[in-house]
């Protein structure tokens, strides 16, 4: 028998573990590193005083990407984790007093928008239908498959899409769509947030981004049972069944490249040979620390890095039966909400507020007659700002919005508090500048082009994660990792 292929893996997030279990399926001998104390990336989590919260994402769309890994390392998915439909799916207040519960049949869903706005059903079911036809088209060429190989576009389901292009949104806005489609603000305003899905702006990104919403509505959103966590553990479970090997606390110092190929990596005093490396590591972080005497890819390294977030832990005392798991507050001012996010880099006075509450379906996440609040507000990426000063005036408006919105005193539930700026998250996921979903896609070419999942420069070298193609969020991260497999293949 044959000696295996070596595999060096940088970075235990979803992507990471996704495609080191890939690779130990074909029989690779892999090896991740990971700085952290343990895996998961942005899908870790956060503990203290008997509160448990997922550190980042935490509504679950595509499942079926997460089994697929399973299921090719013959593997019953259901023997590593778990996760079951939600209904509702979200509910969405306004300042106005309009409270819309997003429930998880299309047609009930769109009854309720035009019971609490007027808006015709006809024109949110019609907006679905849409989107879902959208995906349909678009899936295999922009996110199943690699942009940047010339074989990808022989395909007839390449032409199709491409000769599409322009009834496909690609020319306007989300926000210019969503005026086209609906007559009510609020409704508007409800599918516009789906920009932020990928960090980016609605009044800017082309509205093909709306097509981010058709899982959730058109297919389901569901909840990892014991939280999002899960499903790297459950990941790190199967990678590690497989024979991959996992060091822990260690960080990746450099990318040993040799007469145009990658050949191993360094950490600390050690060299960890490699026939193929694999980094799920932020991409502009890889070619700026691992690899600064290689020659970077400007057009994609400089473009404009996504939005982050300023993340509140609270652990609240009380339950409060107005909320679902997930909620919605959105700003009466989207707008300019928006202009501080992208041109003052900095959070408006009236943010909107998205609050998850995972004690709603896990009793074991909070203390008894309290809950677990992950409160996010969308943030610009780090630029320099005081955000000493940012934390204290946002906390300070949150509390009083909440607290206005939900007609009780918020402050006096909150009980204990962790805190998460841009800074921190860089720190602790090394996601450059804070960004969380590398850059932002406020044009068409960094919604459609982001850095490919190879080195254009380097045999050898892969790159999965967030922050190259086809972006960020837990499926297009496995997807990423998939198309590395078949790249490989």
């Amino acid at each position: 028998m044959g000696i295996s292929r070596k595999a060096v893996v940088i970075g235990a997030g979803i992507g990471g573990l996704a495609a080191a279990a890939r690779l130990a399926c074909k029989g690779y001998a892999v090896t991740v590193i990971e700085a952290a104390d343990r895996p998961g990336g942005k899908a870790t989590y956060v503990e203290r005083d008997g509160f448990y919260w997922g550190f980042g994402p935490s509504l679950l769309t595509l499942p079926e990407l997460i089994d697929e890994v399973f299921l090719l390392c013959n593997r019953n998915p259901r023997d590593y984790f778990n996760y079951r439909r939600l209904d509702p799916v979200c509910r969405y207040f306004y300042e106005d007093g309009t409270c819309i519960t997003a429930h998880a049949d299309a047609h009930r869903f769109a009854q309720e928008v035009q019971l609490k706005t007027g808006e015709p059903a006809e024109n949110v079911l019609h907006h679905l239908l849409h989107i879902a036809n959208v995906y349909e088209l678009t899936k295999e060429l922009f996110l199943q498959s690699s942009l940047h190989r010339l074989r990808t576009y022989l395909r007839p389901s390449a032409w199709k899409a491409l000769a599409r292009l322009p009834a496909i949104g690609v020319h306007r806005s989300m926000h210019r769509y969503g005026c086209s489609r609906f007559t009510d603000v609020r409704v508007i305003q409800l599918f516009d947030r789906y920009a932020t899905y990928n960090g980016s702006n609605p009044y800017a990104a082309p509205s093909t981004l709306h097509v981010t919403a058709h899982p959730e509505y058109n297919l389901g959103a569901y909840f990892a049972e014991g939280g999002m966590p899960q499903i790297p553990h459950a990941l790190y479970r199967l990678a590690s069944e497989l024979g991959v090997k996992f060091l822990f606390g260690a960080r990746a110092e450099r990318i040993l490249v040799s007469d145009g190929r990658a050949v191993g990596v360094k950490i600390q005093d050690e060299t960890l040979p490699a026939d193929v490396i694999i980094s799920n590591m932020d991409v502009v972080l890889t070619y700026r620390q691992l690899l600064p005497d290689c020659p970077a890819p400007t057009s994609t390294l400089e473009q404009p890095r996504s939005t982050s977030g300023l993340i509140f832990y609270w652990g609240v005392r009380g339950t409060f039966p107005t909320l679902s798991a997930h909620n919605i507050f959105f700003s009466s001012n989207y707008p300019e909400e928006f202009r501080h996010l992208t041109s003052l880099y900095s959070i408006y006075k009236d943010p909107t507020v998205y609050i998850f509450i995972s004690k709603k379906l896990e009793p074991g996440h909070a203390p008894d007659n309290c809950e677990n609040w992950f409160v996010l507000i969308n943030a610009p990426h780090d630029s320099g700002q005081d955000w000493d000063t940012i934390v204290q005036n946002t906390r300070k408006n949150v509390i009083a919005k909440l607290s206005r919105m939900l007609q009780t005193d918020i402050e006096t539930h909150i009980i204990t508090e962790v805190c998460h700026t841009p800074l921190s998250i860089e720190a602790k996921t090394l996601s450059y500048k804070g960004a969380l979903y590398g850059s932002a896609s406020n044009s068409i070419m960094s919604a459609f082009l982001r850095h490919p999942n190879f080195s254009q420069r380097i045999k050898g070298l892969y790159f999965c994660g967030g922050s190259v193609h086809p972006g960020g969020g837990i499926p297009l991260c496995l997807l990423s990792a998939k198309i590395i497999d078949e790249l490989l293949a």
